[in-house]
Formats: C-alpha cells, sequence, structure tokens
C-alpha cells in the first residue's frame, strides 16, 4: 500500500469513530417552560 492510501484510511477511520462517539454523547435534553411578569407600563414604554 502506498503511504497516501494509509494515511486516507486512517483518517477515514478517525472520523468514523469521531462520528459514532459524538452521536452516542447526543442526548435531547427536556425543554424548561420560564415564566416571567410583563408589566403593562413596561409594553407602553
Amino acid at each position: 500500500m502506498s503511504r497516501s492510501l494509509v494515511v486516507l484510511l486512517v483518517v477515514v477511520v478517525v472520523l468514523v469513530g469521531g462520528m459514532f462517539v459524538l452521536s452516542g454523547r447526543a442526548h435531547e435534553k427536556p425543554l424548561t417552560h420560564v415564566e416571567k411578569v410583563v408589566t403593562l407600563a413596561n409594553l407602553q414604554g
């Protein structure tokens, strides 16, 4: 095998491995609803 082919294979393996690691870490966080009091004075300003 030529050196460039070995380098290409190593890069592909690292990228695919990184995608699996990142996909395993991705967990959706539940949404939190935040309510703030808004006075009419702030809206008219």
